[in-house]
């Protein structure tokens, strides 16, 4: 497995993963509403990549993305010392400690920057992701109420963070 960052060239393959992604129904995109283009998509990644304060991350196996990560850094003085990061891997890539790694390089990133506090949010029904970042040292800070709407139904979302010494 090798990790790197995402890059121009990726465009394509990157806007694939993310629609493979939505599909997941943990994504804040429901499946089918990312509707992107190849162009767009590169002008994201690029606006992204330009951003000292922010950075994206894949996890790449022979030839196809299995894992990201893309943290949002902040530039004001009061909380540049905080990014917010959101963090996905391929149904079939779970559980093979993907999702670790990219938090590992996420922390390097972080140290690197001075960001010395991480945030997320992730669905209050998603077992398997709160299980992990726990094992990583994240805490929960609260709950966000009816965060999310799907099928008809609220669901409420966990707000998480660590700080990283």
């Amino acid at each position: 497995m090798d990790y790197r960052p995402l890059n121009i060239d990726d465009a394509e393959q990157f806007l694939k993963f993310n629609i493979e992604m939505g599909k997941s129904g943990y994504m804040l995109y429901a499946p089918g509403e990312r509707k992107m283009s190849v162009e767009e998509q590169q002008q994201l990644i690029h606006k992204i990549t330009e951003d000292p304060a922010s950075n994206l991350l894949i996890g790449e196996e022979e030839g196809g993305i299995t894992g990201f990560i893309m943290m949002k850094g902040n530039e004001l003085e009061r909380n540049r010392h905080s990014a917010y990061f959101a963090l996905g891997v391929k149904e079939e890539s779970r559980g093979q400690g993907i999702g670790k790694e990219l938090l590992r390089q996420a922390f390097k990133w972080a140290r690197e920057k001075g960001v010395s506090r991480l945030e997320l949010t992730v669905r209050k029904d998603n077992k398997t992701a709160i299980h992990m970042y726990k094992q990583m040292g994240f805490k929960i800070e609260g709950e966000k109420v009816h965060s999310l709407k799907i099928g008809g139904e609220y669901l409420n979302e966990y707000y998480m963070y660590k700080l990283l010494k």
